[in-house]
């Protein structure tokens, strides 16, 4: 009995996750977009948190996500609340998958979805047939496990150590809770434990209030993931793991008080009759709880919500008192995050972009800070010190992305389109650092040039302010076409390419001129020929962000 549990088990496992990879790919950009939504609106964020949880198949997975967006300073403490609890009814969905009585065409869904994944050309034909394999797999484990558990009423000293658990007492219910929390805990997936819940339940091993409470316990026990994932992350990452907590904490508390009139209502909601059973070869199951199960699941997280939701403000407030921010000024880290945010190939490769969307706005920073010190008399060495430190920040931004978009690349079962975007990443993180990179060492030859006791003429100084407005303008232009997804940016921003080349070459041209014409200094003159090439290099690597956006290389 162990064995064939253990074994359906597996299997339900392994086809959720196939439905999750499977919806995710099809979604591909879509679910991206919806993702980078997310604003402080309570109710959109809340819907795209119901949203990404329906199809990425398990809430954990989307609250690590949230809490890896928050710890690395892309949403704030109030999206992720409103995420997190969207994501607490989206996981509901499993509960109604179930109620489809579809169990005994479990099998032969996962084969004929099997050959269509095994010999279908198209990429996306391949994602919808793994959808599809999924499903047949979740209702083939759920057999198993229905079968694995009616043989349980066969076993007196089994139904005995079951008929302890018996949610007709307060005490009752919070022990039958107690359970859930522990094995959705063990398990890390509530659709795990929904799973052997329902089974034991169809199979009349335990009864529907029991069954009830377990559910119950099983909210809390799957906070345990993102609980996990916090440890080690920013005060902001932490208080949105920390709000799972309570916010599943608080709800059972308050349905367990009122427990006995909670599940009278949900079988008056749904017009079931959760007692009646059917016989099928000699055995005796109860196939109205399934649904009973799913509605106790939903109803509790919805319900839960709208209490919460007029809070959100205050609920912010409060964890900001509870979790106090650090002594120090926290860096926002991109990979501190548990491994589970790769095992999610879309929401991954969204993070990883919101990233590269901050090195861009940094590299325009530096461009500014670049243009207030060259035309200071005595150059602030608070900024100066900003503009080096933020060069620092983005090379080992450059490293953490890297090492994010690599793993991911090598993760295994990803689409083809995914595995793209996160080449194009790369690629694009590596300019961005180069772009930075220029922008320093452009500081470093005004610099040298002072400490030498020299300065560019009044007439290089505004060559060069010039140049570099234009420049910045272009990888402004260039950075906002990578934030809207704008293929069509390179031919958009290819005038002010090539102005800028012929910009560089003017100069360089009156310098060398300049130079015949009258005496100049040999390190300014070094210093000038160095930044015209250095704002021309700036001006290449963000031309080849713009191929990059354009043709997908």
């Amino acid at each position: 009995m162990i064995f064939t549990l253990a074994g359906g088990l597996g299997i339900f496992l392994l086809g959720m996750k196939n439905m999750s990879d499977g919806m995710q790919a099809v979604a591909g950009n879509s679910l991206r977009r919806l993702i980078g939504a997310v604003t402080n609106h309570r109710i959109l964020a809340t819907t795209v948190g119901v949203i990404v949880t329906c199809i990425v198949q398990s809430s954990s997975i989307t609250t690590v996500m949230v809490v890896g967006f928050v710890n690395s300073g892309v949403m704030g403490l109030a999206q992720g609340i409103g995420v997190i609890m969207g994501a607490n009814i989206g996981t509901t969905i499993t509960g109604w998958i179930l109620v489809l009585k579809v169990g005994k065409y479990g099998l032969p869904l996962l084969g004929f979805s099997a050959f269509a994944y095994l010999f279908s050309k198209g990429e996306r034909w391949r994602y919808w047939a793994m959808f599809l394999m999924g499903i047949g797999m979740v209702f083939f484990g759920l057999e198993i496990m229905k079968n694995a558990c009616a043989t349980i009423k066969d076993i007196p000293e089994f139904e005995a150590w079951f008929a302890r658990f018996n949610a007709d007492s307060y005490l009752g219910v919070l022990k039958c809770a107690a359970v859930g929390c522990i094995l959705t805990t063990l398990v890390q997936s509530s659709s795990a434990t929904l799973g052997i819940t329902i089974s034991l339940a169809t199979q009349g091993v335990i009864s529907y209030p029991t069954a009830a409470a377990l559910v119950l316990g099983e909210n809390i026990g799957t906070t345990i993931t993102a609980f996990l994932a916090s440890l080690g992350t920013t005060t902001h990452a932490r208080r949105a793991a920390y709000f799972h907590v309570i916010f599943n904490l608080f709800g059972v508390l308050w349905i367990t008080l009122i427990f006995q009139w909670y599940i009278r209502l949900i079988q008056t909601v749904i017009g079931v009759d959760v007692s009646e059973s059917v016989t099928v070869d000699g055995v005796e199951s109860f196939p109205n709880v399934v649904a009973a199960i799913a509605a106790t699941h939903s109803v509790f997280n919805i319900a839960n919500t709208l209490l919460f939701l007029p809070f959100v403000t205050p609920m912010v407030r409060f964890l900001e008192w509870a979790v106090p921010s650090r002594s120090f000024k926290e860096k926002p880290r991109l990979t501190d995050l548990d491994v589970l945010i790769l095992e999610t190939p879309l929401l991954a490769i969204e993070q990883s972009r919101k990233e590269i969307l901050k090195m861009g706005d940094g590299c325009i920073k530096m461009l500014d800070w670049l243009h207030q010190l060259m035309n200071q008399d005595e150059p602030d060495k608070a900024l100066a010190n900003r503009l080096k430190q933020r060069e620092q920040i983005l090379d080992t931004v450059q490293d953490e992305v890297a090492e994010f978009v690599t793993g991911l690349l090598s993760s295994g079962n990803i689409s083809h389109a995914t595995a793209e975007e996160a080449r194009r990443q790369l690629r694009i993180t590596d300019e961005y650092e180069s772009i930075s990179d220029y922008i320093a060492n452009l500081d470093k030859f005004d610099r040298k040039l002072r400490r030498d006791g020299f300065r560019f003429s009044d007439s290089q100084r505004a060559d060069l302010g010039q140049l570099n407005d234009n420049v910045s303008q272009y990888v402004a232009a260039v950075h906002a076409g990578l934030a809207n997804d704008n293929r069509n940016v390179l031919a958009a921003t290819n005038a002010a390419a090539k102005r800028i080349r012929d910009e560089v070459k003017s100069l360089r041209h009156k310098h060398l001129e300049e130079l015949s014409t009258g005496p100049m200094v040999p390190v300014v003159s070094v210093a000038f020929l160095a930044a015209l090439n250095a704002y021309g290099r700036v001006r290449d690597h963000a031309h080849n962000i713009a191929e990059t956006i354009a043709h997908g290389k």
